[in-house]
C-alpha cells in the first residue's frame, strides 16, 4: 500500500523534462515544521544541476522524516516548488476510564512506543495506542480490558487524543498446578509465592489477582529456594499461563526440574589480591560437607566487595564459582576475585540542594575529595547527611570519570523539606486563647544553623524568646549556641497549681564531639524567677514560699552526653538514640538544686515493613545545701501527648492537697458545700471561713519521672511516599512522683510500680511545612477516678 501510494505520489506530482541549475526553492504547505529544519534535510541545494532522480530523492528523503503525509513536486523555470501536507501533532493525551493503572504509568508506556505531547500522529499511531494500552492490562491480569480512542482536531494542524479504557475485571487465578518437585510438597513451595489460590481474605490482599511481574517475582524466588537448600542444578523447564474462554480465570502451571542436592567441598580464594590472602581466608567459614546455599555464597561475594570498596576498589566484582562433580554429589567454590584499579574520589557532588548551602552538606562528608573512594565513608556520608533531618531522601552514585580510569565523582542526590517554618496566629483550646508569631527553623535560610524568634501570648503565659544554634561553630564540630528568655506563667489559669513565676534569664551553649557518634555538651546559664502566690494556693506552695522564699536567682551548669546512631534525623528506622544531662546550680544561688535528665529511643526493623521502637525517660530533681524543699517551678510533668498518652497534658503525679477555702472553686476541683441556712439555693456567705480547708484535685507535679512507650510502626495505607508519614500502635506506661514529705500528710506520692498510668491504642504523624501533626486515639489503665482522661488528641509539633 505505501509503495503504491508513492508510486502514484510520484507519477502525478511533476513531469520529468531536461536537467536544470537550481535558482530557488520554495516550499508551501508548511505550519509547525521549520523551513530551515526541510532545507537542511532535502539532498538539493541552489546551484546544484538536478534531474529526475533527484526529485526522487527528494521526495523519498522528506517521506522518511515522518513529518508529511503528502509531498508534491513542481517546477517552473529553474524554479523548484516542494508543496508538502503536514501529519497533524499530538497536542493532549487525555485518559478516561483507569483505576487499576495510574494515568501516568499508562502515559510512560505510551512514550516508551513513540506516542507523546508534541510527538506526529503517524497513520499507525491509533494502532499503537490500543494494542499498548492493552498490552499493559494483560501484564495486570485484565484480559478483558477494552481500548477506545477518538481524535479532537484543533487549529494549528493539532490533535489531542482522548482515550476511554475499560479495564474490565481481573482475571483471579482458579489453580498453581506444580508438576516435577520430589523434595518439598506444593504447599511448602507455594507459601513462598506471592500469587495465591486465592482465600477468604484475597479480597483484601489481592494475592489471587495475576500479574506478570508478580508471576517473574516467584519465580526467581522458588528458585532462590532450591539453590538455597543444595539444589545447584535447578531448573524451570515451563511456566505456562491459561486463561479461560471466559477470561475471568486463569491457570498456572510450572513444570520443575529439581536436580540433585549438593554439598560443599573444599572453598578457595583466587584471582588478584589487593591485601594478604590470609585475611580473607579467615574470614570464610563455609564448612567442608555443608548443604551448599547460593545465597551464602552471595552474601560472601558483597561481603568481599565491601571490603575491597573500603580499600579503593570501588568497583571490584568478586565470584564465587562452583565446580560441579556430578559423582560425589559435591561442589567446590572458588571465589574469584577482579578488584580492577584503586579508584580516587576526584570530586563530591551535591544536586538537588536548592535551598541549603553546598558547605552545609560538605561538612557532613566522610569521603573526601583527593582521598580513595571507600565504600564505607560514602554510606557513612549519605547517613549523616539523613540524620541532619534537612532532607526528604538522600541517595548516592559513584560515577566513573571518563577518559580517567581510577578516578570517581560521587554524586550525592538529595530532595530538601523545609522542618520548621513561620507560624503564626490565633488558636482556642481549654485553657483560653492564645496568640503565637514563631519563625523556628534548623536549618536557618540553608545555614545549617537553628534559629527560633517567637512571642506566644495566652490566658495563662506570655512568652518571648530568641534561641540560636551553629551546630559548626568551628571546622571540627564544636557548637555554640545563644538563648534568650522571658516569662510569665500563670499555673492555676493552666490547671495546675495555683500560683505565678516571672522569669527571665539567658545561657550559652557549647558542644563538642567526641566521636561521629558522640557528643559532650555543657550550658550556662543565668535565670531570675518571682513566685506569687495565688488565693486558693496549695500548702505545698505555701510552705515552700515560707522556707525558699518567692525571689531566686540562679547560675546553672549543665552537662550533656548525647550518643545517637540512626539512620535518619525524622522519622527512623534503625538505630537508637540516648542522652543523658546533669544540671545544678552553682553555689551561692538563691537555691541549691540539681537535675539528672535520661531519655532513649530505640528502634529495631521486624521485616514485612514493620519497626519495633522503645523510648524511654527518667528524670530526678534534688536539693543540697541550706534549700529544703524541691522548687515546684522545676518539677516534672507527665500525661499527654508528649509523655503518657490518653491523659490531660501535665495532668498526673501529686496533686494539690489542701488549700485554705477563700472563695469559690471551679465545678472539677473536690470541696465541702457552702452554708444555705435559708434554703434558698443561694449560700449566706461566698466565702469559707480562712481556718477552714477544702481538697483540690490539681496537679502540682514531683521531683521524679519515668515513662516507657513501646510502639509497632507500620506503614500508612494507600501512601506510597512514607518518608513524611508515620503510623503506629502503641502502649505508654510511666508517673510522676515526689520524695518529699510534708509534716502534715500522712504518705508521699512516692514511686510505686501500682501506681504507674498506662494507655494503649493507634496513631500517626505527617510531616507538614509548619512542622510535624499528629493524631492518636488511646485507652487509659491502670487509672483512678481523679484522674483526667483524654483518648483522642490533635496535636502540632508532636511526632511518633
Amino acid at each position: 500500500m505505501n509503495k503504491l501510494r508513492f508510486l502514484i505520489l510520484f507519477l502525478s506530482s511533476f513531469c520529468f523534462g531536461a536537467p536544470i541549475v537550481v535558482e530557488d526553492i520554495r516550499l508551501l504547505g508548511l505550519q509547525r515544521v521549520s523551513l530551515g529544519s526541510v532545507l537542511d534535510t532535502i539532498p538539493v541545494t541552489i546551484g546544484d544541476k538536478v534531474d529526475e532522480t533527484d526529485y526522487k530523492r527528494v521526495i523519498k528523503t522528506l517521506f522518511d522524516t515522518g513529518q508529511f503525509d503528502d509531498v508534491q513536486i513542481s517546477i517552473e523555470g529553474k524554479i523548484i516548488f516542494i508543496k508538502v501536507q503536514e501529519r497533524p501533532t499530538i497536542s493532549g493525551i487525555e485518559i478516561e476510564g483507569n483505576s487499576a493503572i495510574k494515568t501516568e504509568d499508562l502515559l510512560a508506556a505510551l512514550a516508551s512506543e513513540g506516542v507523546s505531547e508534541g510527538s506526529v500522529l503517524k497513520r499507525v499511531t491509533l494502532d499503537l495506542i490500543i494494542k499498548g494500552l492493552q498490552a499493559q492490562y494483560s501484564q495486570q491480569g485484565r484480559y478483558g480490558a477494552s481500548v477506545e480512542v477518538n481524535q479532537v482536531e484543533r487549529p494549528r494542524n493539532r490533535v489531542d487524543v482522548d482515550i476511554n479504557v475499560d479495564e474490565g475485571s481481573p482475571t483471579t487465578i482458579t489453580s498453581i498446578e506444580i508438576i516435577g518437585n520430589q523434595e518439598f510438597k506444593d504447599d511448602d513451595l507455594k507459601d513462598i509465592f506471592e500469587l495465591s489460590e486465592g482465600n477468604i481474605i484475597s479480597v483484601f490482599t489481592g494475592d489471587n489477582k495475576y500479574t506478570r511481574e508478580k508471576l517473574r517475582t516467584d519465580l526467581e524466588n522458588l528458585e532462590a529456594y532450591y539453590k538455597d537448600r543444595g539444589f545447584l542444578q535447578f531448573t524451570i523447564n515451563s511456566s505456562q499461563v491459561s486463561i479461560s474462554s471466559d477470561l475471568e480465570e486463569l491457570y498456572i502451571t510450572l513444570i520443575l526440574d529439581e536436580g540433585e542436592q549438593y554439598k560443599v567441598g573444599e572453598v578457595n580464594i583466587s584471582g588478584e589480591l589487593p591485601l594478604e590472602r590470609e585475611f580473607f581466608e579467615k574470614l570464610l567459614n563455609i564448612p567442608e560437607g555443608s548443604t551448599y546455599s547460593e545465597s551464602i555464597i552471595t552474601s560472601y561475594e558483597e561481603f568481599f566487595a565491601n571490603i575491597l570498596g573500603n580499600e579503593g576498589y570501588t568497583f571490584a566484582e568478586i565470584d564465587g564459582v562452583p565446580t560441579v562433580s556430578a559423582e560425589d554429589k559435591v561442589t567446590d567454590i572458588t571465589f574469584v576475585f577482579n578488584p580492577g584499579r584503586k579508584n580516587y574520589t576526584r570530586r563530591v557532588i551535591f544536586r538537588g540542594n536548592d535551598f541549603t548551602t553546598d558547605e552545609v552538606l560538605r561538612r557532613e562528608m566522610r569521603q573526601f575529595e583527593g582521598a580513595p573512594a571507600s565504600n564505607q565513608l560514602i554510606e557513612q556520608s549519605k547517613l549523616f547527611l539523613e540524620r541532619t533531618g534537612y532532607f526528604k531522601t538522600v541517595s548516592v552514585e559513584t560515577v566513573p570519570v571518563p577518559g580517567e580510569e581510577d578516578k570517581v565523582d560521587v554524586v550525592f542526590d538529595v530532595e530538601e523539606q523545609q522542618y520548621g517554618n513561620i507560624i503564626g496566629g490565633f488558636s482556642y483550646s481549654q485553657f483560653g486563647f492564645s496568640f503565637n508569631f514563631n519563625v523556628q527553623q534548623n536549618n536557618f535560610l540553608g545555614s545549617g544553623n537553628t534559629v527560633g524568634i517567637g512571642l506566644q501570648t495566652s490566658d495563662y503565659s506570655n512568652n518571648i524568646f530568641l534561641q540560636y544554634e551553629n551546630p559548626y561553630y568551628t571546622v571540627d564540630g564544636v557548637s555554640r549556641g545563644y538563648s534568650l528568655n522571658y516569662r510569665e506563667f500563670d499555673y492555676g489559669s493552666f490547671g495546675l497549681s495555683e500560683y505565678n513565676t516571672e522569669s527571665y534569664g539567658l545561657g550559652l551553649n557549647l558542644g563538642y564531639p567526641i566521636s561521629d557518634v558522640q557528643r559532650l555538651g555543657l550550658n550556662i546559664s543565668a535565670d531570675h524567677t518571682e513566685l506569687q502566690s495565688g488565693s486558693l494556693t496549695s500548702r505545698e506552695v505555701l510552705d515552700f514560699v515560707e522556707t525558699e522564699g518567692s525571689v531566686f536567682d540562679t547560675l546553672k551548669l549543665q552537662g550533656y552526653w548525647t550518643r545517637v546512631t540512626l539512620n535518619r534525623g525524622i522519622f527512623p528506622t534503625k538505630g537508637s538514640s540516648n542522652s543523658v544531662s546533669f544540671q545544678t546550680t552553682v553555689p551561692g544561688s538563691t537555691l541549691n538544686y540539681y537535675r539528672v535528665d535520661y531519655r532513649n529511643e530505640f528502634y529495631q526493623p521486624l521485616g514485612g515493613d514493620f519497626v519495633f521502637k522503645i523510648s524511654s525517660r527518667l528524670g530526678y530533681t534534688g536539693i543540697y545545701g541550706d534549700t529544703e524543699i524541691p522548687p515546684y517551678f522545676e518539677n516534672f510533668y507527665a500525661g499527654g501527648p508528649y509523655s503518657i498518652k490518653g491523659y490531660e497534658t501535665n495532668s498526673l503525679g501529686p496533686r494539690i492537697t489542701q488549700v485554705p477555702c477563700y472563695e469559690y472553686v471551679s465545678a472539677e476541683d473536690y470541696c465541702p458545700p457552702l452554708i444555705d441556712n435559708d434554703f434558698d439555693g443561694e449560700p449566706d456567705t461566698p466565702y469559707y471561713n480562712q481556718y477552714s480547708t477544702y481538697n483540690i484535685n490539681r496537679p502540682i507535679g514531683g521531683n521524679v519521672l519515668t515513662e516507657t512507650s513501646l510502639n509497632l510502626i507500620f506503614k500508612v495505607p494507600f501512601i506510597e511516599d512514607q518518608s513524611q508519614f508515620r503510623s503506629a500502635f502503641f502502649i505508654d506506661l510511666g508517673n510522676v512522683f515526689s520524695t518529699y514529705c510534708y509534716p502534715y500528710q500522712n504518705q508521699c506520692f512516692e514511686p510505686s510500680f501500682e501506681e504507674l498510668r498506662g494507655s494503649y491504642g493507634l496513631g500517626g504523624s505527617a510531616i507538614t511545612p509548619f512542622g510535624p501533626i499528629s493524631v492518636y486515639f488511646a485507652v487509659p489503665f491502670n487509672n483512678d477516678p481523679f484522674d483526667r482522661t483524654k483518648r483522642f488528641e490533635f496535636t502540632v509539633g508532636n511526632k511518633f
